[in-house]
């Protein structure tokens, strides 16, 4: 017995060594793909003058591109090529899987093509980030031509190489965020814009203390600042982990001489099912018309004015549309992403069923009960986790990096890297323990 236990803590801590060392293998990986990534946020895009980039960017930081600059880690303000980072594959992603809802061959292929159907569904995926990145690549060659001083040598050539130098940069993107995935630590599509965001916050903590210094702002302005941030992130934290765990009962079943079945098991419904889908749409479409506007100079249009003084960050106005907006989007993205009648179903194919409640019609009723309360309470949860550091920002005039949106990607995909880690420990943890269980089985 003692050599048994012994030859088993041994082949576990074998198995613990493995673990780690595959561990540590896959973490310098991600590192060194997050470092490509970073440097290729510096290098400029050829035939654009720098210094003139900089320059405009200063002055249309406020609308949507100072957002998009934010997720591409300062990328877009250095116009690198880089600029437009990973967005085009998160847009596409999104169309597919609203496509997926109406279109039946998709829907067919989600639901029954398997891992082929998967793999099909990721290709078009693919065509359809070429297809976007194109079009922001061309949207942006010709903006860019259109400002005074910032292309050295306009034309159709500048055009060209613009376009395959942004569309180029995304794809590869897209491709080094699959290879974190498949060789790396945690979601790759996820770190890239993680890293984006964390790279610019010493500047803008910087900044901020720089206030403090020079008098703009007090030092009891800033601990509260920094107080907030820590109460903000522990809030996600724990938000981000509840769930409603509803019991999903199977029956026995007698397979020969045995009986079979007969456990209990739980359906796990997220708090905030849409993510942080809702915030980046709701920003998105309220900080278009700044951004036409900032485009326009002074030649816009009197009524496109005044639209953009009302939709001034910390307006009242922009306040409740931004409210409205997040709430319609986690409604609108839930209902997407989870159908109560598709999991009904599947729970009657397999027998299960919740206790008390009829399986069909009237659990996907029951569900879509319990999802439609969950969301109210997500969507307020993301609402005033988003508007907080609107506020705030407003009233003190911070340049706080890290919003509402910027601090719930920052720690979602913190969380998810983390529980990724410990799954990767533990399931070598188990490997060997079912290796020493065959060796003892092989004995007898």
């Amino acid at each position: 017995m003692a050599s048994a236990a012994e030859q088993l803590a041994a082949n576990l801590s074998l198995s613990s060594f493995k673990g780690a060392t595959e561990l540590k293998q896959r973490i310098w990986f991600t590192l060194g793909a997050l470092l490509i990534y970073r440097l290729g946020t510096y290098i400029p895009l050829p035939g654009v003058d720098p210094q003139a980039v900089n320059a405009l960017f200063e002055q249309n930081q406020g609308g949507i591109i100072g957002m998009f600059n934010l997720f591409a880690g300062g990328a877009v303000g250095r116009m690198a090529i880089f600029a437009l980072n990973i967005m085009p594959y998160i847009t596409a992603s999104i169309i597919i899987q609203l496509l997926t809802s109406a279109v039946p061959h998709l829907e067919h292929l989600k639901k029954e093509g398997g891992e082929q159907g998967r793999k099909q569904i990721n290709q078009y995926t693919r065509y359809g980030t070429v297809v976007l990145a194109a079009m922001q690549g061309f949207g942006i060659a010709v903006g860019l031509e259109r400002a005074e001083g910032i292309v050295i040598n306009p034309g159709v050539f500048f055009e060209i190489s613009a376009v395959i130098t942004l569309v180029g940069g995304t794809v590869f993107l897209m491709w080094l965020g699959e290879q974190i995935t498949a060789r790396g630590v945690g979601n790759g599509i996820s770190l890239i814009i993680f890293a984006g965001i964390v790279a610019e916050l010493p500047g803008a903590l910087v900044s901020t203390l720089e206030l403090g210094r020079q008098g703009a702002l007090s030092t009891l302005v800033i601990l509260m600042l920094l107080v907030m941030v820590a109460v903000v992130i522990a809030f996600i934290v724990f938000m981000e982990r509840a769930q409603r765990r509803l019991i999903v009962q199977y029956p026995k079943r007698q397979v020969g001489n045995k009986m079979t079945g007969g456990e209990n098991s739980h359906l796990p419904l997220k708090l905030n099912v849409a993510g942080v889908i809702p915030p980046i749409f709701a920003s998105s479409l309220l900080l278009l018309p700044i951004t036409v506007a900032n485009f326009s100079g002074t030649g816009g249009s009197e009524w496109l004015g005044t639209v953009t003084a009302l939709l001034g960050r910390g307006q009242p106005l922009y306040m409740a549309l931004y409210a409205g907006g997040i709430i319609f989007f986690c409604f609108f993205y839930t209902s997407i992403v989870f159908n109560p009648s598709d999991t009904a179903d599947n729970l009657k194919r397999s027998g299960g069923f919740i206790p008390g409640i009829r399986p069909g019609e009237r659990t996907a009723e029951y569900l879509d009960k319990v999802l439609t309360r969950l969301t109210v309470v997500g969507a307020l949860y993301l609402t005033l986790v988003c508007l907080l550091p609107e506020v705030l920002i407003n009233q003190y005039s911070v340049p706080f990096y890290l919003g509402g949106t910027s601090l719930l990607i920052v720690v979602s995909v913190t969380m998810d890297t983390v529980s990724q880690v410990q799954s990767h420990l533990f399931a070598h943890q188990y490997e060997g323990l079912i290796k020493q269980s065959r060796v003892g089985r092989s004995r007898r």
